[in-house]
């Protein structure tokens, strides 16, 4: 009978962590997690970022802007966040908030070719042909290997020929 009471004890004891029974330890803080991580300079994993770049070649617009504008709740200096953001706020024709994140952009990356070739899309979606033209063709001056900036120009090359119409001008047909 010691032998049993002996051995239930030391089980017990064994199943403590941090003076607590085994069925409560899952629930106490470690060091590790009670670490204080406020004097990090970067969010430790980029998961929202390469997950809003996914929706966003999936073409799936309205989730990739939520992922691009919580990405920037985490990264508010990131260039990448903010060009994703007004990318996908282009595409969903929010260009009240695409405009915001071009301004933000432009003191920061404003020369670069990426910058260049997505604010002139921008300027395309809007009908702002002659816009778009002047930073296609900086982007191009840029890089004329660039294969976005490339087709950037065909695009425009191509939308020249089509009419300009306003919202609802079809209805009737």
């Amino acid at each position: 009978m010691r032998l049993a009471v002996l051995f239930a004890a030391v089980m017990a004891l064994a199943s403590c962590e941090n003076g607590m029974p085994g069925a409560f330890a899952a629930f106490s803080d470690t060091m590790r997690s009670t670490k204080d991580t406020a004097n990090r300079e970067y969010y430790p994993d980029d998961e929202l970022l390469v997950a809003a770049r996914i929706q966003f070649e999936e073409r799936n617009f309205g989730r990739s802007y939520t992922m691009f504008k919580k990405a920037l709740d985490v990264y508010p200096e990131d260039p990448a966040a903010w060009l994703g953001f007004a990318a996908s706020a282009d595409m969903l024709r929010r260009f009240d908030q695409s405009d915001y994140a071009y301004r933000k952009l432009q003191p920061v990356i404003g020369n670069r070719i990426e910058f260049l070739n997505n604010f002139g899309y921008s300027q395309l979606l809007r009908g702002n042909l002659r816009s778009a033209r002047t930073y296609f063709v900086r982007a191009y001056e840029l890089d004329p290997s660039n294969e976005t900036a490339a087709n950037n120009l065909e695009l425009l090359r191509n939308s020249v020929t089509y009419p300009k119409r306003a919202p609802g001008d079809l209805r009737g047909i």
